[in-house]
């Protein structure tokens, strides 16, 4: 088992660019794994642009690794994205773990822009296509119904001579695109018994496909919080996930202590997964880094003892 934690965020909560700072320094020596940004472009709340979160990230740390969860493709340029993520390994030295999805429906993107969100799977598909091909060929032509390209290329290439395609979503189109483009996978709000079904069908999918994904590259993500579930925090929390997501919030947050984190993470593997993103829950930079430092101190070492990473190597 190569089981690895990473953190990631949505809102901005901190005070500045010092505290912020302050909680990637405590990250990459806390021995986290990566940190992953959301990606969101229209927000009334203070939310980072996640391509330049990755540069910048790329410059300040040196053992953390950083992706996007997920970028959303259809609001995106193929070429451009494939350029900036392709700079950013290269600026990194190969660390980036770019992840892409269609973005929710619900986003404020697709009215403010006026996209019509019926586009997002074509656009999705036809930009998976675009990037995997600028990674690895010197000239790509390409006849799309969004996209059109005639010799692009992009120079220098990535670092990682196989750079990862991170895929997310649950639906039977995203299983698909996962089998037909992805090299792993990354669930959203899916509780484990969810996750097990989509990683079971997408194992089938890629075996019909002729392809594989490793058996590491499979992601889930889950908010936590150390203390009690009637702490205020948590219900604006909550409200504000349900809002967004349109989901029920219940049994997602993972709330308590760090026997009720550490048993979400294994209930997790025990379905195929070994690659987390997991959300510290707070109102403001100060709590959030009061809960990195638990999951650190407490939740850590837990999952270090239980799957070892010097297994690995063995």
């Amino acid at each position: 088992m190569t089981v690895a934690i990473g953190l990631g965020l949505m809102e901005f909560p901190f005070a500045g660019a010092s505290d912020y700072w302050g909680w990637v320094d405590l990250c990459e020596a806390g021995g986290i794994d990566s940190l992953w940004q959301t990606d969101r472009l229209v927000s009334r709340q203070p939310i980072l642009e996640c391509m330049a979160v990755m540069a910048a990230l790329a410059g300040r740390t040196r053992r953390l690794r950083f992706g996007m969860n997920v970028v959303s493709l259809a609001l995106r340029d193929p070429v451009l994205l494939a350029k900036q993520c392709a700079t950013i390994d290269v600026l990194s030295e190969g660390r980036l773990l770019p992840g892409f999805g269609i973005g929710s429906p619900l986003g404020p993107e697709w009215e403010a822009l006026d996209i019509d969100t019926k586009t997002r799977g074509r656009r999705t598909d036809e930009s998976l296509q675009i990037i995997a091909r600028l990674w690895r060929e010197d000239s790509v032509d390409f006849e799309g119904k969004h996209y059109k390209l005639r010799g692009a290329s992009i120079s220098p290439k990535p670092v990682q001579p196989d750079l990862p395609m991170w895929i997310g979503g649950s639906s039977e189109a995203a299983i698909r695109r996962t089998a037909r483009y992805g090299t792993g996978w990354q669930s959203g709000a899916e509780l484990p018994d969810v996750v097990g079904k989509v990683v079971a069908a997408i194992k089938k999918a890629t075996a019909e496909a002729g392809r594989t994904i490793d058996e590491d590259h499979y992601g889930a993500a889950f908010p936590f919080y150390f203390g009690s579930p009637n702490d205020s925090v948590l219900s604006g929390a909550m409200a504000a996930y349900q809002k967004r997501t349109g989901r029920d919030p219940s049994g997602y947050f993972a709330i308590g202590d760090e026997k009720v984190i550490f048993d979400r993470v294994a209930e997790y593997v025990a379905v195929g997964v070994e690659k987390f993103i997991l959300r510290p829950v707070g109102p403001d930079g100060d709590a959030i880094i009061a809960q990195t430092r638990k999951l650190i101190d407490k939740v850590l070492p837990q999952v270090e003892a239980r799957w070892p990473k010097k297994a690995k190597a063995a």
